[in-house]
């Protein structure tokens, strides 16, 4: 019997969830599965995956075949680099310490890359919030500015039209003293 690692749907319309399942070739996507092995959820940033490891890494070895996005989840998780240095040991290349010191290693990197998108994800989102912030403040005060302009030019045009009425009394002044002389 040909067996797969493939992934399962569940959720509603436009919120997929998936159980990570090893199934027979032949069975339906949604259908009759041997055993369920983790779940996958695309939904979250990033996406989350929770993987039974010795399961999975048993199935590879007893020769089940995954399809490309399970392939893809075991590859995150580390599954198919452990079988790859499980393969190492059995060939002679190195001995079983040096692969369990080259994976920790690995899952060492990953961790620390899967933290450092967490804080950079955590970072933007603060930077979002405070941008959104400095501009709703920037809004209020031209709102404020706007308002503060509209109800001050009627005292302002008061004052306007007496300035500009006391100069042109004064020049009509300085005129008739220029024709008297």
């Amino acid at each position: 019997m040909a067996t797969k690692i493939r992934l399962q749907r569940h959720g509603k319309k436009g919120k997929p969830f998936y159980h990570v399942v090893v199934a027979d070739s032949r069975a339906p996507r949604d259908g009759k599965f041997i055993e369920r092995i983790g779940s996958y959820n695309p939904n979250t940033n990033p996406a989350t995956i929770i993987l039974d490891f010795e399961k999975a890494l048993n199935w590879l070895n007893t020769g089940a075949q995954p399809t490309d996005t399970a392939r893809t989840l075991l590859s995150e998780e580390g599954v198919l680099y452990k079988k790859h240095l499980q393969g190492g040991v059995k060939k002679g290349a190195f001995d079983e310490a040096k692969a369990e010191e080259l994976f920790a290693a690995w899952v060492e990197g990953k961790n620390a890359q899967v933290a450092g998108k967490k804080a950079g994800l955590a970072s933007s989102k603060e930077e979002t919030k405070k941008a959104a912030l400095a501009a709703e403040a920037k809004k209020k005060a031209d709102r404020a500015a706007a308002i503060a302009a509209k109800n001050a030019p009627v005292a302002e045009e008061v004052a306007e039209e007496e300035v500009v009425e006391a100069p042109e009394a004064t020049e009509g002044a300085e005129n008739t003293e220029e024709t008297e002389g």
